[in-house]
């Protein structure tokens, strides 16, 4: 019998209310009041709200329409992404500076794996108040943490006690934590999921956890059996530090729902050039093409498709996400969003490689014009030159 595994100590960071934070930080008249960050106003969604206009109902992801009717005194503001990166950028440094093993999930959120630092930095509930000190301190945010043996547990722990809160969950205790939670806590229970277990009888995780898991395969399949484990605690996942892009994409809402099934086309001829100018710009190709699709009715779909060989080429693109449209309802139902995105991202080869493996002609002139006009762009601004079609946007 080999040596017990060490246990982890895994931390969950979450920015609090990120985006109306750093809009309250450069514009302190703001602090205290309903600070809303979205779309427009008449087809744009809620990006983030701060505390003060969620206690009027206000939440992400909700239309913007909805937001002004429930927060008549909100401050509406638009979405300064490249502002929030530069500010999360250093938001990481911090979180590197105490563990290289820090693996993002958004702009505003990462979990850290603290395991065997304690002789360097301490406990890791020591850890997580430093960091949460330090970011304070460097950037006038707070954030929330979560400290526990999995990262499931951690995720959740951060959220009980926002904003800036500090929620430890001790390996022999986990179970005492879990049990009185509402299942609906847990990562991937929706609507339709918690109405399927409530119908058990489960509304708790400890419902869960004494659940017959066969039951639970029965009604709901693998999901079943992973919920039960998550219900007992059991995460095993690792931490997993990630430094590049796991895709390149882009999206658009539109001002008036989209019926033409042209019109369609062109916004995705559109969505084609601006992935693949960014991916050159990266230095990257991408193997799946993803064609994401939200109805009227926000229904949101995504078909993609593989190719044999990755591309950056904004007319292969298109032609790929085309073919993708064939397999949606767009034509036959209002469209509000489309977006367009490349996964699968590699390092493309160079020239040595390219003429060793022997490109046809027009591959090689093609690459050349992309060149061309990217350097038109970086020089004259993304509407310098553009398809033919793509005149009629503004």
């Amino acid at each position: 019998m080999g040596p017990k595994a060490k246990q982890k100590s895994i931390i969950h960071l979450d920015m609090d209310a990120f985006y109306p934070a750093v809009e309250e930080r450069d514009h302190p008249e703001l602090k205290g009041k309903p600070v809303i960050v979205g779309g427009g106003r008449e087809r744009g969604v809620v990006s983030s709200a701060s505390y003060e206009a969620r206690k009027f109902g206000v939440h992400s992801a909700q239309p913007m329409a909805t937001a002004m009717r429930l927060c008549r005194h909100g401050i509406f503001l638009p979405v300064r992404m490249s502002r929030y990166k530069e500010v999360s950028r250093q938001i990481f440094e911090i979180f590197h500076s105490f563990t290289p093993l820090v693996e993002p999930l958004s702009i505003d959120e990462a979990f850290l794996d603290v395991t065997g630092v304690e002789r360097l930095a301490g406990q890791p509930q020591e850890i997580a108040f430093r960091i949460k000190q330090k970011v304070l301190n460097e950037t006038g945010l707070t954030v929330s943490a979560g400290v526990a043996p999995s990262k499931f547990v951690a995720k959740i722990a951060s959220d009980m006690d926002k904003p800036d809160g500090l929620t430890v969950v001790p390996s022999d205790r986990v179970l005492e934590f879990l049990d009185p939670l509402p299942v609906h806590k847990m990562w991937g229970v929706g609507r339709a999921t918690q109405q399927a277990l409530n119908r058990l009888g489960v509304r708790t995780f400890q419902d869960l956890r004494q659940m017959p898991v066969e039951v639970l395969e029965q009604t709901l399949g693998k999901h079943g059996v992973g919920m039960h484990c998550l219900a007992m605690g059991m995460d095993d996942r690792e931490v997993i530090p990630e430094n590049e892009a796991k895709s390149i994409g882009h999206e658009e809402t539109f001002d008036k729902d989209i019926l033409d099934p042209d019109q369609a086309r062109q916004e995705v001829l559109s969505l084609a050039d601006r992935v693949a100018r960014r991916m050159r710009r990266a230095g990257v190709s991408g193997r799946t093409v993803s064609l994401k699709v939200k109805y009227a009715d926000f229904t949101q779909i995504t078909r993609t498709a593989t190719l044999p060989e990755p591309v950056d080429d904004s007319a292969e693109i298109y032609t790929i996400a085309c073919r993708l449209l064939g397999k949606t309802e767009v034509g036959r139902r209002p469209v509000r969003l489309m977006g367009v995105s490349l996964s699968q991202l590699t390092s493309p080869h160079n020239d040595a490689q390219l003429l060793l493996f022997g490109p046809d002609r027009a591959s090689l002139k093609r690459k050349e014009l992309n060149t061309a006009l990217d350097q038109i762009c970086d020089k004259f601004g993304e509407k310098s030159i553009r398809p033919g079609t793509l005149i009629y946007k503004t």
